[in-house]
């Protein structure tokens, strides 16, 4: 058989090269135009990346390789787009929306399309959202005969994530269990049972979940032969963003696809790999050149974010992690002469009046609030923060979700607490009703009347400031009326559920937590509650924290009535008019709408601002404690440490309380984040803060400095 190779049109690319050359540094340029075979590239933070890989694929197609060869994998498919516009802009070509570009689930359900009929689907199939998926499951869990009364089932969405998290992590589901949710291990039958319904319905109704795209391209590649040939030799060239992010299961795609060609280049930071609690397998970027032992390496550290000073304290911290592929971030941006400040603060409301007070002081110097963020571990450690930030107007935004105090399970527990203030809030009476297995927007409404309009002579005679007299006379109306109103929901009023409500509340009134906000925090959290959020949310060991972080806030407070108080700061004080809290809101801004960032690390990465503080860096906070009773856990933390690091532009504040309160209202030193004490002194600045001296000749008090803690 003959032979014949078909010459490209190579006029052009020594002009085109020379362009490249120009509008590249020399690492990009390197990755841009390396040789076809297996490629990682480690990105450092704000090393260009994006560009890198943006005229890699211009650079493929210039070079005469096909669009239709080219697979570009990205996280978002807002990130493959701008890539490709990007892309079709440098190359002119007409051609370029022929590349297959997207996240991983769109190129699975292109493929899909053109080959469902092997894999006994039609090729219409249908794609369940996250809420259609749940919903169906409930549909199986009844299907499945499973007495969800009998002993608590996690709600649906509980399941979903279990059954997510073994499909993405190409575990089984028992391991999974045994796992993450230890305490449904005794349920592992009937939740595999729940599974088994739930596969073999979505293939009755010709539907498919977002975790099934992947899967079912997995089965398809690894089955049918003849398909995996054909697409290992149609793509030529694989590209992967963001690799250090994906999964067991999305590797195991790519290696699949690239099976015959080997010509897959993988672009991530190892040091930014921080979401192995949802999925996402660090060995896959740290074992690439096991896999592939041809793989070539290049590094992108070239910074163009941040200042020599504050890369020089990022360099040093990931530097202790074991396992990580050696790199050394350097600085194009010059020196501003600002060394990180290291700011220990006597108590946490100092910090927070210390962040708002910095922050106010940089917006007077010039800085927008847009330029400015603040950073923390754990959404509770932004409690304070909030209530300081609403006391001195200071506008915000929360990237990590909602604001505190808006979260579903933050106001379920202080709802609790209203009603001891004031037994005649009904929202609040109809919110922990609800709480209650079996009670409905029904059975909670006539509750509600029957402890309101069933004993007139009881309830209207009530004064909320007697409050403690009317939480016990409310709770001795409650015993009453709710016994009569649930009469239409068979045993309801004597079953277990009902009894262990009445007596939860029996003890919030009771003389030993009576007016101590904390311990009926706490109390209410330990006799029900955290098994509600196990059995009710995915995310349950993060509201878990959310709550112990809240009584710990509460500590400060003398009175129920106090902390409830405090908290209507919130939504009484506005930038306007006063409003009421509403769920996902932000506070509003001026004019401009200029807005401070407060986020978790996590929701941070990929971000950046100017000025970055990281509050509460303290042990026993960042690192979490929880995190660090997995193995490995330490070197993702630290990455999510330098993470962090690698926001801040030009300057970074790193603030911790030296004492805080524990939950016995003893006063606790803390200790700086093991991640500041393994850095060398020379790194930080340290802050010493002085409280303003009042009016009167009062003397001035210095709070110690942290530099012992450093040596």
């Amino acid at each position: 058989m003959a032979r014949y190779v078909i010459k490209r049109d190579v006029s052009s690319l020594p002009e085109r090269l020379t362009r490249y050359k120009s509008e590249l540094n020399e690492e990009q340029f390197a990755v841009v135009t390396a040789q076809p075979k297996a490629t990682l590239v480690v990105a450092g933070a704000g090393t260009g990346k994006t560009r890198a890989i943006t005229y890699r694929v211009a650079y493929l197609l210039e070079q005469g390789v096909s669009p239709q060869r080219i697979l570009l994998a990205t996280f978002t498919n807002r990130a493959s787009r701008e890539m490709l516009r990007r892309v079709e802009s440098l190359t002119g070509s007409q051609n370029v929306h022929r590349v297959w570009g997207g996240t991983f689930h769109r190129i699975a359900n292109l493929i899909l399309r053109r080959h469902a009929s092997p894999l006994g689907y039609d090729a219409n199939y249908s794609i369940l959202d996250s809420e259609d998926a749940k919903d169906l499951i409930n549909v199986c869990i009844d299907e499945a005969a499973i007495d969800t009364k009998a002993k608590r089932f996690p709600k649906a969405e509980v399941i979903q994530d279990i059954i997510s998290y073994a499909n993405n992590t190409d575990l089984p589901l028992e391991n999974v269990i045994a796992g993450k949710y230890p305490y449904f291990e005794m349920l592992t039958s009937q939740i595999k049972r729940v599974d088994s319904v739930y596969q073999a319905r979505k293939h009755e109704r010709n539907v498919m979940d977002y975790d099934d795209l992947l899967l079912k391209l997995k089965q398809l590649l690894v089955e049918k032969r003849e398909i995996a040939e054909l697409y290992a030799e149609q793509f030529q060239h694989i590209l992967v963003d963001e690799y250090q992010d994906t999964n067991r299961l999305q590797a195991e795609i790519i290696d699949l696809l690239a099976v015959k060609h080997r010509n897959v280049m993988v672009v991530g930071d190892d040091a930014q790999s921080i979401f192995a609690w949802r999925g996402a397998e660090f060995t896959n970027i740290y074992e690439f050149p096991k896999r592939y032992p041809e793989a070539q390496l290049f590094k992108l550290e070239t910074n163009y974010r941040s200042t020599s000073e504050i890369l020089g304290l990022a360099n040093t911290s990931i530097a202790a992690n074991r396992r990580q592929f050696p790199k050394m971030l350097k600085a194009v941006k010059r020196s501003r002469d600002f060394m990180p400040a290291l700011v220990p603060c006597s108590d946490v409301e100092q910090q927070s009046a210390f962040v708002a007070s910095r922050i106010l002081e940089l917006r007077d110097e010039g800085t927008s609030l847009e330029d400015i963020a603040v950073l923390y571990r754990s959404h509770y450690h932004s409690i304070e923060l909030q209530l300081e930030l609403s006391r001195r107007n200071i506008p915000y935004r929360v990237q990590s979700g909602v604001r505190f105090f808006e979260q579903a399970h933050i106001k379920d527990v202080v709802s609790y607490l209203r009603v001891l203030i004031n037994p005649r809030d009904e929202l609040a009476w109809k919110r922990i009703l609800k709480l209650i297995p079996g009670v409905g927007n029904v059975t909670a409404n006539r509750v509600f009347e029957a402890l309101s309009a069933g004993e007139q002579a009881s309830l209207p005679a009530l004064r909320v400031e007697s409050t403690n007299e009317s939480a016990v006379t409310a709770l001795s109306v409650i015993k009453d009326a709710g016994t009569r109103a649930v009469r239409s929901v068979p045993r309801l009023a004597s079953s277990r559920p009902f009894q262990d409500f009445i007596k939860l509340l029996e003890t919030l009134v009771s003389d030993e937590l009576r007016d101590r906000p904390a311990r009926q925090i706490t109390h209410i959290f330990e006799n029900g509650y955290e098994q509600y959020l196990l059995e009710n949310f995915e995310n349950a060991e993060a509201r878990s924290e959310d709550i112990r972080g809240l009584a710990q806030f509460a500590q400060r407070y003398e009175t129920t009535e106090g902390l409830l108080s405090e908290l209507a700061l919130l939504a009484t004080e506005r930038f306007k008019e006063p409003q009421p809290i509403v769920g996902e809101e932000v506070v509003e801004g001026g004019e401009d709408d200029e807005l401070l960032t407060l986020t978790s690390v996590h929701q941070a990465k990929g971000l950046e601002w100017k000025t970055v503080f990281i509050i509460w860096a303290a042990e026993g906070k960042f690192p979490s404690p929880k995190s660090l009773r997995e193995i490995d856990a330490e070197e993702e933390e630290r990455r999510l440490w330098y993470v962090a690091l690698t926001r801040a532009k030009d300057e970074l504040y790193l603030t911790y309380p030296l004492l805080m309160t524990d939950y016995n209202r003893q006063t606790v030193l803390q200790k700086p984040s093991r991640f500041i004490t393994e850095c060398p002194a020379e790194l930080f600045e340290v802050w010493n803060l002085v409280e303003e001296q009042p009016a009167f000749d009062a003397p001035v008090l210095t709070e110690p400095a942290a530099t012992e803690f450093l040596n």
